[in-house]
């Protein structure tokens, strides 16, 4: 049987080891480090190794793979092919050349547009009509490998990050699944991709979070569902932050970010063309809510406006 390490970390990757272990022999599984997580800082398994534990299957967690007992390890067992699904490493060119049929990637792009960490958020939030999946051959450059296959959903209107991920992480079972064997049996197809259609997709960073009004409705509202439910953009109001959870778009006219209506529709904020109605919101120091229980009795909302 075709020996297999699988390498991913949060949830997305957890349903692809499932669906692969559940047809062929996961030796191990390589994950990151558990983290400290929420005020308290519990020490937190990362998703991939949960699911790796109630599977049987051994675990490793270098906090760095480079140099590492972990990585001899991985070498010295000898697996016939590497499976990653967001790992969040680069692998070493050592590891890369180590399995008889290679290392291939679960992606969560149709490559080679968005490489990178946050291909998902990206592809929302610049307003993509889809998105989708590919499964490549990885080499030392990121997510630059001959893609084997590829497969494309819709984003629709009411989709946000959250919705994507589950529809991609599942579409990454079903095709991973249908490309495996092709791959173990050397049938497999390999296009290379044309960088010249090439885009990037880097961690979402602090200043990324930041939602400015000063744009058109539907680019303020893909930033909003882009970031949605994590990390959550953000604005200033009064001069504190307010986490937007979610929006629609809708019509109004005003200064950008000026809140034009609050009542318990929720807050209509103006953008550069239009407007959009915040339906969910988490003002500092707060529990998320429902904008419309937030501006209930606060007619003193209107006018007031996002990061004036």
């Amino acid at each position: 049987m075709t020996s297999i390490i699988f390498m991913g970390t949060p949830d997305f990757s957890g349903p692809i080891l499932e669906a692969v272990a559940a047809e062929y022999e996961v030796i191990a599984v390589v994950t990151q480090p558990d983290k400290p997580v929420g005020r308290k800082k519990v020490m937190t398994p990362p998703p991939v190794k949960v699911t790796a534990e109630k599977l049987g299957i051994k675990v490793l967690q270098p906090a760095r793979l480079t140099g590492s007992d972990e990585l001899a390890a991985v070498i010295a067992m000898q697996p016939d092919l590497i499976v990653t699904a967001a790992y969040g490493q680069l692998l070493p060119e050592e590891l890369l050349a180590a399995p008889r049929l290679g290392c291939i990637n679960v992606h969560a792009s149709l490559l080679p547009k968005y490489r990178g960490g946050a291909p998902i958020h990206y592809a929302v939030m610049n307003g993509e009509k889809e998105t989708g999946v590919s499964i490549m051959y990885m080499v030392k450059k990121l997510d630059a490998g001959d893609v084997i296959s590829q497969r494309a959903i819709p984003i629709e209107e009411a989709d946000d990050v959250g919705t994507q991920h589950d529809k991609l992480s599942a579409l990454g079972v079903e095709l991973l699944m249908e490309t495996l064997p092709a791959i173990i049996s050397g049938t497999n197809q390999r296009l290379p991709q044309d960088e010249s259609l090439v885009t990037f997709a880097s961690n979402i960073s602090r200043e990324d979070e930041r939602v400015t009004f000063d744009r058109t409705t539907p680019e303020v509202h893909n930033h909003i569902r882009g970031l949605s439910p994590w990390p959550v953009g953000y604005a200033q109001l009064e001069g504190q932050n307010m986490k937007l959870w979610s929006a629609r778009r809708a019509a109004g006219d005003g200064q950008p970010g000026e809140i034009l209506a609050a009542d318990k529709e929720g807050l209509l904020v103006a953008t550069s063309d239009g407007a959009v109605l915040l339906t969910e919101i988490q003002p500092a120091g707060k529990k998320r809510m429902a904008a419309g229980d937030y501006a209930a009795g606060r007619k003193d909302l209107i006018g007031k406006v996002f990061n004036g």
